[in-house]
């Protein structure tokens, strides 16, 4: 992975977190931008541990920013950030001081720059294939990922693409989910039901290619399989009387043909 070059101290000042921007105050034109990042982000919370009913093993040392600017030393200008729509990072406090960050200063994050970074195009291109490509590259992000749905054609390219950084160069990489083990995660493409809707989004999957399912997932599923468990006893209990009704009525077919039925009951 490419090392985060850094500026010398002594001859440049860096500022603290307090004294930054939250990000570069552009607004997005497309509401997938905050939409897509904030459904990965939720996702992550009930993985590991900060909803209730966790898929994975609880844990700390991550940290997933929308919309948030990252703040460098591989720049001409340590006070410019560079704001993908989402990132995630590993090896790093979850919440610095027990409080939210308002950005993401890689000199207050002992250099540990993020392992993964997202792009999601819009109307307006960003640079998401080139400019940014090249800043996330110098910075040492080891994955790339750019969700392009509506655009892809215009742009020439894939609708999820998926890059990962090798020998200080971003390589395309193959395969939907595609399996990050460096994250022990997988990403890609899936439908999903928001308010009665279906909607494609991004997604984490396990190394099987299985989906993680949010929160509410789990228990709209906990839910039909504990109606299914009811209606399976309420067949079974039809059945019976079934059963039971026919019995009788051979029963008594039985006795009115004079048969002794004593040995039946």
């Amino acid at each position: 992975m490419l090392e985060t070059q850094r500026l010398d101290p002594s001859t440049q000042y860096l500022p603290p977190s307090s004294e930054l921007p939250d990000s570069d105050d552009i607004p997005v034109d497309n509401e997938d931008q905050n939409w897509i990042p904030n459904v990965l982000l939720i996702l992550l919370k009930s993985m590991w541990g900060d909803l209730p009913g966790a898929t994975l093993r609880e844990r700390h040392d991550w940290f997933f920013g929308v919309d948030m600017g990252i703040y460098h030393t591989t720049g001409k200008n340590v006070r410019v950030p560079v704001v993908p729509d989402g990132f995630l990072s590993l090896g790093v406090i979850s919440r610095k001081n027990n409080k939210s960050r308002r950005s993401y200063v890689l000199w207050e994050e002992d250099n540990i720059p993020p392992i993964l970074t997202l792009e999601v195009v819009s109307w307006t291109p960003g640079g998401e294939y080139d400019d940014k490509k090249a800043i996330y590259a110098k910075l040492g992000v080891l994955y790339y990922v750019i969700y392009n749905p509506e655009f892809w054609r215009r742009d020439g390219h894939q609708p999820l693409e998926i890059y990962k950084l090798v020998n200080n160069s971003y390589q395309l990489q193959i395969g939907e989910p595609f399996w990050m083990p460096e994250i022990g995660l997988g990403i890609g493409r899936c439908p999903e039901i928001f308010t009665d809707s279906l909607e494609e989004v991004l997604s984490w999957f396990d190394d099987k290619g299985d989906r993680y399912l949010r929160s509410e997932e789990k228990a709209i599923q906990a839910q039909q399989r504990a109606d299914q468990a009811v209606e399976d006893v309420s067949q079974a209990e039809q059945k019976a009387a079934q059963a039971q009704a026919k019995a009788d009525r051979l029963l008594a077919k039985l006795q009115e043909l004079g048969i002794d039925t004593s040995d039946l009951d």
